[in-house]
């Protein structure tokens, strides 16, 4: 058993983890990009996404701890071997996204220090190496996480009250919108919960001894706190933009985020985006190569008992790779949108598991939540559809 002060300080981990997993590199362009595309109607694809997200996340987390189970045995106990393509579809996108936090982490020290973005990538890896390292790297990295992101929210609402955005406008907006974009509700979902950011508090928790029925209002209630902390960040970040582009200033494509902190708050606010950008990257790479790995360590003995050195490895890849290729800033948005596809297969895979006898043993899981949960399936594969036929092929126009 996990004792009350552990039990609290895993919780608030396995949230943040959550969180900052989702707060990367793709979060800061795919926020500030739709903002200058949509303007204050973006407010609604915020508000759409928030509720597909406590809805996916309160199913998945739940069902993870009433089953005691990891995502990828629960799917190949409904299906043998589904776990397995479940498993490849993480793992894949994990390293694309991975390859992308790399990179957004040695901009962010490019920004701070003027080294080389290539340069600011191996030092930021080798520190997120160095937690994996360390004997207790999972209260490490709950620390780190929590920090990494009550910074952010700090830096980024003092640029956001400094850019003065029209608030009116934009609770307007959120709530009656003038145009609706299906291809930035798919990209927010898919950043916030699509792919393996789904399970990252979900696996820590399940890591940290947490599970069983006795838990479930307190999965519950991490659950919501990790997509109500996401939701802060992306709010204030939308309105720090809005504030810009209202003022009919144009954001740099190649950087879109920097130019929002810039034009809100000159040099500083350059040398504030770099901190924001460098603690969201370093943070994501962190919780990316955890979840990841965690996929494929119920599949081997070996990989499990040198866990921490296959996410070293996995880490160190990443960075090799962007070394070697780079990660511009249209792919950051359209690994998002591709998350958003996988969270439909993600998501039905869990439902059906809640079902099942063999998998959950007595237990009922609500049928509000049952119902919640196909919606979301069936709006997301949907909405999903429509952006693999008419929204991506724009972001390569």
């Amino acid at each position: 058993m996990v004792k009350n002060t552990a039990k609290r300080s895993v919780l608030l981990g396995a949230a943040f983890l959550m969180a900052t997993s989702s707060i990367g590199p793709g979060f800061l362009t795919q926020t500030t990009t739709f903002t200058e595309q949509l303007l204050a109607n973006f407010g609604f694809a915020i508000f759409i996404s928030i509720i597909i997200d406590i809805g996916v996340q309160m199913n998945v987390w739940q069902i993870i701890a009433v089953s005691e189970k990891r995502a990828q045995d629960i799917a190949n106990d409904i299906l043998p071997g589904l776990g397995y393509f479940l498993a490849l579809l993480m793992v894949m996108g994990g390293l694309a996204f991975n390859i992308g936090n790399v990179g957004g982490a040695g901009l962010g020290l490019n920004v701070i220090f003027g080294i080389s973005p290539e340069v600011g990538a191996i030092i930021s890896a080798l520190i997120a190496v160095g937690i994996f390292v360390i004997k207790e790297a999972g209260k490490i990295m709950d620390r780190f996480v929590l920090i990494a992101g009550f910074v952010m929210i700090a830096l980024t609402l003092y640029v956001m009250f400094t850019a003065k955005p029209p608030y009116g406008e934009a609770v307007v907006r959120t709530f009656i919108p003038d145009e609706i974009s299906f291809l930035a509700i798919v990209t927010l979902v898919g950043g916030t919960v699509g792919g393996y950011i789904t399970f990252a508090g979900g696996h820590r928790l399940i890591d940290a001894g947490i599970k069983g029925r006795e838990h479930i209002s307190t999965v519950r209630k991490s659950a919501v706190t990790g997509i109500s902390v996401t939701a802060i960040m992306r709010f204030v970040l939308f309105l720090a933009a809005l504030a810009v582009v209202a003022q009919g200033l144009a954001l740099d494509p190649s950087n879109p985020a920097a130019s929002v902190f810039q034009l809100a708050a000159g040099n500083m606010g350059y040398k504030i985006f770099g901190v924001i950008m460098w603690a969201a990257a370093v943070t994501s790479i962190v919780g990316c190569a955890y979840t990841s790995v965690s996929f494929i360590r119920t599949f081997s003995q070996k990989i499990n008992h040198n866990y921490n050195w296959v996410i070293v490895a996995f880490i160190l890849i990443s960075t090799i790779v962007f070394v070697s290729i780079g990660q511009p800033a249209k792919v950051l948005v359209l690994v998002g949108s591709l998350n958003g596809l996988i969270l439909p297969i993600s998501l039905g895979v869990m439902l059906i598991a809640a079902h099942r006898k063999k998998i959950v043993g007595d237990y009922k899981h609500p049928l509000w939540l049952t119902i919640f949960g196909i919606i979301i399936v069936i709006a997301m594969s949907i909405m999903g559809l429509n952006t693999l036929i008419n929204g991506i092929p724009q972001l390569f126009k």
